[in-house]
């Protein structure tokens, strides 16, 4: 009879484990997307201020391109370390950490006056920002309980509409009052370290039930090393695409339409927002619909999808170009959650890993093609980048050489 109990006892526990490790918890899911959202808005504050501390500074065209680069180096070499190191020992509290570093670059890109010293300040942001997105991904992927692409999907959402919220900002606010400005969005990261205090608390309990969870159903690969070094090739060159492409529209849309239609600044704020805020719309379609259809078919959407839209972008009227970037951006939002999912798939047990890389390639192209295309611009003309860049989503091509990954599950 007491043996009777005791194994009762013992599978009632194991049950409750299990459920806690299996259950989709979408209060953790919310508050992670909340912080993506937060985080995102203060970085999204430094492209947006391009305008303003171009004309104040008298900056070219290659220096706004450097600051994102020291920004987006800064978000992405770290990444892939953080993420492989996260896998082995999980750090609970690196969240709140990691926003620390983004408090301190906000609040000294507020008193910059020089070129250096706002490349210091971007790469503070930077460091906060390549430390929060690998292990807050693996949250996200903890806190699934299997529906994977819905959780992400969620998680980039926060971060899209994060991103679509700094050029409204700073249209409403950074503009009118000046750089300075800037320093009261440090409530926010305030704001983001006690919400991420609490997520890390909750991580902390799902990792000690984990750690009980008796049968750990592990997945294995069934492609050989060369297939899946191919394929993460593959994605990492649409990722290329897709980043490239969104350089030019994050960083270089607002002067495109001064340069062309003449708006005033803020206008072309409004407008980088209406595209912003339709790449965070778009945001939560891929997951979701990856994990009915198969991730494949998102990633050919969305990517390739884009590519008619985008050729007739340069060629548009005003009008048109407020019409046009609607679909642009929110059929390529849906691309990443699909990417990244698909390549945890297909590298099981390496979540952080996979998360960091593909974070931190995404950040460096971003870095890298702003870059590139600034100094493109000062050589020829801004409307010369845009009529380049509009043939990037044709490299979505490539995606019919990506393997059938939901094929090959049981």
């Amino acid at each position: 009879m007491v043996t009777f109990v005791l194994n009762t006892s013992f599978m009632s526990e194991n049950t409750s484990t299990q459920n806690l490790v299996e259950k989709t918890v979408f209060p953790i899911l919310f508050a992670l997307s909340f912080s993506h959202l937060l985080n995102d808005t203060i970085q999204s504050l430094i492209p947006a201020i391009y305008p303003i501390i171009k004309t104040n500074y008298h900056l070219s065209f290659s220096q706004i391109g450097l600051i994102t680069l020291t920004f987006q180096l800064a978000a992405s070499l770290l990444q892939p370390f953080v993420g492989l190191y996260t896998d082995k020992k999980p750090q609970p509290y690196s969240l709140a950490v990691g926003m620390g570093f983004t408090l301190i670059g906000l609040v000294t890109l507020s008193q910059s006056t020089h070129f250096y010293t706002m490349l210091i300040s971007v790469s503070f942001i930077g460091i906060g920002s390549s430390i929060f997105h690998p292990e807050a991904s693996r949250m996200a992927h903890a806190a699934s309980g299997g529906k994977r692409g819905l959780a992400q999907s969620v998680f980039q959402l926060g971060g899209n509409a994060g991103s679509s919220l700094g050029p409204l900002l700073a249209a409403w606010i950074i503009v009118p009052y000046g750089q300075f400005s800037v320093i009261w969005f440090s409530v926010i990261a305030l704001l983001a370290i006690l919400i991420l205090s609490y997520v890390g608390t909750w991580y902390k309990g799902f990792i000690a039930a984990r750690a009980k969870k008796i049968n750990i159903q592990s997945v294995v690969n069934k492609f050989s090393k060369g297939k899946v070094i191919f394929s993460v090739v593959i994605l990492l060159l649409l990722i290329f695409s897709k980043y490239f492409y969104m350089a030019s529209l994050t960083n270089y849309f607002t002067f495109y339409l001064i340069d062309k239609f003449h708006v005033s600044v803020q206008t072309s704020q409004i407008y980088l927002f209406v595209f912003l805020f339709s790449v965070a719309a778009g945001t939560l379609l891929g997951g979701p619909i990856g994990d009915r259809i198969g991730r494949k078919y998102v990633i050919w959407a969305s990517i390739l999808g884009t590519a008619p839209f985008a050729l007739l972008l340069p060629h548009a009227s005003l009008f048109w170009i407020g019409v046009l970037i609607v679909p642009i951006g929110m059929i390529l939002a849906s691309a990443f959650s699909a990417i990244l999912v698909y390549a945890q798939e297909l590298i099981p047990g390496k979540v952080g890993l996979v998360a960091g890389l593909f974070f931190g390639f995404a950040f460096g192209m971003g870095g890298i093609g702003s870059a590139l295309l600034g100094k493109l611009a000062d050589s020829t003309s801004i409307e010369y980048v845009f009529n380049i860049c509009a043939f990037l989503p044709l490299i979505g091509l490539l995606t019919g050489f990506l393997p059938n990954i939901e094929a090959k599950k049981k």
